[in-house]
């Protein structure tokens, strides 16, 4: 089984190991601060979405009266 190789960056139990955690301190803020700008760019995206949207008060759009009927044939 060669999908099944035992992975050294991992202990028995899938916990990380010394290793990894080295490997992977440098990128650790950058990596926080990347993900966090990314969700505050979406929340503003969304919140100023929900905004623009609620203040439409739709005054422009006709409505008939009374609802169309269809051709009799």
């Amino acid at each position: 089984m060669s999908g099944l190789r035992h992975n050294t960056y991992y202990d028995k139990k899938l916990g990380q190991s010394p290793a990894l955690v080295r490997a992977r301190r440098p990128y650790l803020f950058k990596n926080a601060l990347t993900g966090l700008a990314l969700m505050g760019l979406t929340a503003g995206i969304y919140t100023y979405t929900l905004m623009a949207v609620g203040q439409d008060d739709f005054e422009d759009v006709k409505v008939p009266d009374v609802p169309v009927q269809p051709a009799k044939k």
